[in-house]
């Protein structure tokens, strides 16, 4: 508690930290009161019901993106989703194109570059999913019948409202502490936990046969938590030998330290990823599944049927999820820089030669490791969706997602926040 204390009168003492600190809460502030503003036309109670229907995984997934902003039909009823697409298809490009990929690793600028096209990216990614979802929310009774103008009109205001709130994550991850992107989707899931909390507790006073469950479901839950902070935490350390040479007598002497490989390198990215692929295909079957079209009306069904298997849409989740856990984790480590780094820098590995076969041991090293983590990165996001199978509870699927992105932006904030405060002492 000693050690806690002294932090915390470190940070409030550091003028540049504290107004790190203080400009996140306030990103977060004004990132309330854009997911609290409504569209024109909003009927926020029909929009309670539609959530409680078999739409209800699709559009909680997007709440969870908007931060609470679609529950409100607010300008920010998009969230992030469009930027986050956005940067997955330019790390795709990046994954394809050398060019691309070369200004993602080498240069600064190369990489304020292609962030800047994914924020192009994002303002007409916008416009599609803002159309489609506002001729849902029109279809199911959510909006009034809107005239052309009327819908261009909220067309622009939820991407405005999506245009604004990617601007503040950026400014968050500039002038705050962490990922902004990540910092608002993290804010909106604090947002509206206490929410899903008092509707678990109604349903608990309506059925109190369910306490075994929830209890059962309170147990997985803390389980949960130590387990991914154990797996983030967890590292696979590879000895480093770093040779120097004695002016005197010309013998080499090696210092010794180590490189630490993360058992889960790509964070909770795989998951926001994996969730905002599964959303689009939902989106666009429900769009088509009240099209006036009959064929195109039967294939919306027909695809919306498939996704409500919780076999199939829990698996397509587990190998989505998987898949990107491992190639988040070769855009973010370059065995090959990391080789050349340490050839560079006179350090190797022992009993490893200097060069291309450092680079071949790296690769498989972290190809062994990110197995584990990205099997158990793919089993804790199916969990809740196995859960809510055997429980038939919705919201627990939607909770159990939310808890496990907040814990690992907690987790990235902490250890960004201590590295702040360690680098300060020294």
């Amino acid at each position: 508690m000693n050690i806690f204390t002294q932090k915390l009168k470190l940070v409030w003492n550091d003028q540049v930290l504290r107004n790190r600190i203080l400009f996140v809460l306030f990103g977060f502030m004004l990132f309330r009161v854009l997911a609290n503003i409504p569209i024109p036309g909003a009927d926020v109670g029909a929009l309670a019901n539609l959530l409680a229907g078999e739409t209800g995984d699709l559009l909680g997934f997007l709440n969870i993106f908007s931060g609470g902003g679609f529950a409100n039909l607010s300008i920010a009823l998009l969230g992030v989703g469009p930027y986050i697409t956005a940067s997955i298809i330019m790390q795709l490009v990046g994954m394809m194109s050398p060019k691309v990929k070369e200004m993602q690793r080498e240069s600064e600028a190369g990489r304020k570059k292609i962030s800047m096209y994914s924020r192009l990216m994002s303002v007409p990614l916008a416009a599609i999913q803002g159309f489609g979802l506002l001729k849902l929310l029109q279809s199911q009774g959510v909006l009034g019948n809107l005239s052309t103008p009327e819908l261009i009109v909220n067309i622009l205001i939820v991407v405005a409202g999506s245009v604004l709130l990617m601007w503040i994550g950026e400014l968050v991850s500039e002038f705050g502490i962490g990922n902004g992107v990540s910092l608002v989707i993290f804010a909106g899931i604090v947002a509206i936990l206490p929410g899903q909390i008092f509707t678990l507790y109604e349903n608990l006073l309506v059925n109190p046969s369910d306490i075994p469950l929830y209890a059962l479901f309170l147990a997985m839950a803390f389980a949960v938590i130590y387990a991914i902070v154990y797996i983030t935490e967890a590292e696979r350390p590879i000895p480093i030998s770093n040779a120097k040479q004695s002016r005197g007598s010309g013998r080499q002497t090696g210092v010794q330290n180590y490189l630490p490989l993360r058992l889960n390198q790509a964070g909770v990215i795989p998951i926001i990823f994996a969730i905002s692929v599964l959303i689009f295909p939902q989106m666009v079957a429900q769009f088509l599944s009240v099209s006036a079209n009959p064929q195109l009306a039967s294939i919306g069904q027909s695809i919306l049927s498939g996704l409500a298997n919780l076999w199939i849409y829990g698996s397509a989740y587990f190998i989505l999820t998987f898949l990107f856990t491992y190639f988040y984790t070769a855009v973010t480590f370059d065995p090959k820089q990391v080789a050349d780094n340490l050839q560079k820098g006179g350090s190797f590995v022992p009993g490893v030669r200097p060069g291309m076969q450092t680079e071949e041991y790296l690769g498989n090293v972290m190809t062994k490791i990110t197995l584990v983590g990205a099997i158990f990165l793919a089993t804790v996001a199916v969990l809740p969706v196995v859960i809510q199978g055997i429980t038939g509870l919705q919201s627990l699927a939607i909770g159990g997602t939310g808890l496990l992105i907040a814990v690992s932006v907690t987790i990235d904030l902490v250890k960004r926040l201590d590295s702040q405060i360690t680098m300060r002492e020294y």
